[in-house]
Parts: C-alpha cells; sequence; structure tokens
C-alpha cells in the first residue's frame, strides 16, 4: 500500500480505505474480495488500519461522515460485549 501523503496528511492507502468505507457492497465476500484486489490487503490487516485510522484526526478532517459514522458503529459493538 502507497503511504505518500496528500495535502490533509492522509497517505493513499489511508483515503483508499476510506473510500471503500463509503461504498456499498452486494453480497456475501464482496466487501473482502474488494479489499484485496484493490487495496492489496488482507481483511485482518485492513480492519486493523480502518481501527487505527477511525481515532486520527486527519481521517475525521477528511471524511467526517464515514469516520463519524463508523465510530457510532464500533462503539455499539463495544457497548455489546
Amino acid at each position: 500500500m502507497e503511504r505518500r501523503a496528500e495535502a490533509d496528511g492522509l497517505g493513499a492507502g489511508e483515503r483508499g480505505i476510506l473510500a471503500l468505507e463509503r461504498r456499498g457492497f452486494s453480497g456475501p465476500g464482496a466487501k473482502e474480495r474488494a479489499i484485496r484486489e484493490e487495496l492489496d490487503l488482507s481483511p485482518v490487516r485492513y480492519y486493523q488500519l480502518l481501527n487505527a485510522l477511525l481515532d486520527d484526526p486527519r481521517a475525521l478532517a477528511h471524511d467526517p461522515v464515514t469516520v463519524n459514522r463508523l465510530r457510532r458503529v464500533r462503539a455499539a459493538r463495544r457497548g455489546e460485549r
């Protein structure tokens, strides 16, 4: 995954993760397939990077709607535990 920083401080890979999260996926396995094919990451590594990205203020500045939605989902899942 390319790490070149853009104007907002996020690298291309980080921007790609947020872009993938904005999309909807049609069937089982579609998201995992897109993660592997488009980002060249394993799904486990993708979710590790995504979780760290949700705590990054640069990600919030870049895409506040997606980051806040995912933070709410994460908080709800933690609350279920």
